[in-house]
């Protein structure tokens, strides 16, 4: 089932790129036309990249890995955090912090410091410090919140990156593809889609263009979360009856062996076993060399 529709996209002014003069020639396969020197996408090739990168991002969701959304630019601040806030993953609105991704383990320990304040809020050992040293304790909380509030939860490096303007996020990318980690980006005219692994050719400039791609991305990290929950759900209430019957079904197998093995013993045997059992060690076949050892 398709994400988006031709008419989505044209209504929301996807198809609009940037000067002719700003363009990147790389993005020549996903142009359809210049009209009044405006290059406009093709957004055929924008449908079906956008079912595409909604199927790989609604795995990654299934598979219980997160996806880093970055979108710093003023226009896609608010959507961004309001649509990735719904689904529970991480996001960067603000500065991105150079060395997020190569560096991670000094971005954990700044996190980290903002639940090693929370604790002393909580305990009561932050009221045992002067006013001037409370005051330098909330600043530094509150710029650790604004900046990195958003990827508190992300204990781990994010199985990808999705990214709004490639031009503005140089730095995520170029982490990105230094970790190989995939990369999921709206690619203006004007921009490189060569270090991106999952290109939508979309207008990154205007609002509505933003918020319909990010709502088929989003919905598809959605269906893979809740994929994954049912699936969960049913591996949970099938623990115990399937361990019941296994036992009761070996309980049943040693107990026929047990019959039969008292049954041979019993029995007679037959008249016929050893010479059956005879033939299987001939001594025409012994070699010569196996008979000298």
């Amino acid at each position: 089932m398709a994400r988006t529709n031709f008419e989505q996209l044209l209504e929301a002014g996807v198809h609009f790129g940037h000067l002719r003069r700003k363009w990147n020639p790389k993005m020549a396969p996903y142009i359809f036309m210049e009209n009044n020197g405006i290059h406009i996408i093709d957004l055929h090739k924008t449908v079906a990249m956008i079912d595409e990168a909604a199927a790989a991002a609604k795995q990654i969701a299934k598979s219980g890995r997160k996806i880093l959304f970055v979108a710093t630019k003023k226009q896609a601040k608010d959507i961004v955090s309001e649509k990735v806030q719904a689904i529970n993953m991480p996001y960067v609105t603000e500065r991105w912090p150079g060395g997020m991704l190569t560096n991670f383990p000094t971005i954990r320990k700044a996190v980290k410091k903002m639940s090693t304040i929370d604790k002393m809020t909580q305990d009561g050992t932050f009221d045992n410090f002067s006013k001037r040293e409370k005051l330098q304790i909330s600043r530094q909380r509150a710029k650790l919140e604004k900046n990195l509030g958003s990827i508190a939860d992300l204990t781990r490096l994010p199985a990808a990156l999705f990214v709004v303007d490639v031009q503005k996020e140089a730095n995520a990318v170029k982490e990105a593809n230094r970790l190989s980690i995939p990369v999921f980006a709206m690619v203006d005219t004007c921009c490189d889609p060569s270090m991106i692994d999952y290109v939508i050719p979309a207008n990154d400039d205007a609002t509505k263009s933003i918020e319909v791609v990010l709502n088929a991305i989003c919905g598809a990290i959605a269906e893979g979360l809740q994929e994954r929950k049912l699936e969960k759900e049913k591996e949970d209430s099938g623990e115990e009856a399937p361990a019941k019957a296994t036992s009761g079904r070996t309980r049943v197998k040693k107990l026929s062996a047990e019959a039969v093995g008292e049954a041979m013993a019993n029995a007679a045997p037959a008249p016929e076993a050893t010479p059956e059992a005879a033939p299987e060690a001939p001594a025409a076949e012994v070699t010569p060399e196996a008979a000298a050892e």
